[in-house]
């Protein structure tokens, strides 16, 4: 007896991860087309590596090579994340070590600004806040331009991220030893405010900013010299102890030249000293914006951990580029995703859901329609047995 075997049925494309990518679909058309650099034939296209680096960051792939076995092995990845002809690992790594770093920068650009008009701000009535951080990446030694100490390589993204918005805005690329101060002035845009640790005190910046129209609160040593040049009256029962216009530092070696206000507050057994320029706050208000500067510290928390974005794929310092814009490229998504979806900022509850409601799209069979048979109607007549 002959046996049937019944016939397989394709498996779905996930609605869930084409509706996560939704946002870049509108503005491929704005990103220079990528172009190949000799007479060989692309293996990737800029469509394929931006899928490949999201994918990437959100199911947490802990190397290049992993996820370069995925998208040769996985079915999904391979046939909606891989390019068509799939692809090799020396083609993959040649792609994010030297191609679509332009293209990358514009699509985190227009991404960021659609996030920025999508999302309301939190804090609108201190302003636009920008937390401006430095944060280290551990690098191998084989990385020669991440100089950083004897036997230890690291580089430094240098990052601007809207407080109000939980979005990053601007970043940068150096090796570790790179001073964090020269990046502020290239970060913020007039009208916005700097929020920044007491790394960032230099009397010299506070006049240059001032000088630029930039906007700042900077935490200062305890031990800065302070000439006081007028007190502000402060509330005897909240946590301010100190509000005064002054001038920093010591007469005739590094004193500011601008008057600067000065608030200090105190909270537990910690006094913190901020410098600004912004005279239209309460003093309680400049605390307040201070205090929203560990935002910056969350955020780099939970992009490392969950989004496995230090995982190095690359070692050149453009390939590391293409990788940090890729892992914030994702984290832009994510935000619009949860906004739109749950009216929420990015958590790691709605991340999971949305891997296991990927996961759940792409093992379910699609269900075939079958079409009707338009044959002759076979007309049946009772006939009487004589």
């Amino acid at each position: 007896m002959r046996r049937i075997f019944k016939k397989l049925e394709p498996r779905q494309k996930s609605k869930t991860f084409k509706k996560l990518m939704e946002p870049i679909r509108s503005l491929l058309s704005k990103v220079p087309q990528l172009t190949s650099r000799g007479d060989r034939p692309l293996q990737m296209n800029f469509e394929d590596q931006l899928n490949a680096l999201v994918y990437y960051h959100l199911e947490e792939h802990e190397s290049g090579t992993h996820l370069v076995q995925v998208l040769q092995d996985d079915t999904f990845a391979r046939d909606h994340i891989a390019p068509k002809a799939g692809i090799k690992k020396s083609s993959f790594f040649e792609a994010i070590n030297s191609r679509g770093l332009e293209q990358l920068m514009v699509v985190f650009n227009e991404l960021q600004a659609q996030a920025a008009a999508t999302i309301p701000k939190q804090f609108e009535h201190l302003g636009d806040l920008i937390a401006i951080d430095g944060s280290l990446i551990n690098a191998v030694l084989s990385m020669t331009w991440a100089d950083y100490r004897n036997g230890s390589k690291k580089a430094k993204v240098h990052l601007g991220f809207d407080i109000n918005r939980s979005i990053p805005t601007k970043l940068y690329l150096t090796d570790g030893l790179a001073s964090e101060r020269p990046f502020v002035d290239q970060i913020l845009s007039p009208k916005q405010t700097g929020v920044l640790d007491r790394g960032y005190q230099c009397h010299k910046r506070f006049d240059q900013w001032q000088e630029d129209d930039l906007q700042f609160f900077c935490r200062i040593k305890a031990s800065t010299r302070k000439q006081c040049l007028q007190a502000h009256k402060i509330e005897s029962d909240g946590i301010v102890f100190y509000d005064a216009t002054v001038l920093l530092g010591t007469p005739g070696t590094n004193q500011t030249e601008k008057q600067i206000r000065l608030v200090g507050y105190k909270i537990g057994n910690i006094k913190y000293w901020i410098a600004t320029n912004r005279f239209d706050l309460s003093a309680e208000e400049v605390a307040q914006a201070y205090k929203l500067r560990w935002e910056i510290e969350k955020f780099f928390a939970w992009w490392k951990r969950h989004l496995k974005v230090y995982h190095l794929i690359a070692r050149s310092e453009y390939g590391l580029m293409v990788q940090i814009l890729g892992g914030l490229i994702t984290y832009l998504l994510l935000t619009i995703y949860c906004y739109e979806n749950y009216n929420e900022k990015v958590n790691i509850k709605r991340v999971r859901e949305l891997r296991i409601q990927i996961q759940n799209e792409i093992r379910e069979p699609v269900k075939i329609k079958h079409k009707k048979s338009r044959g002759k109607k076979r007309h049946h007549y009772s006939r009487a047995k004589t």
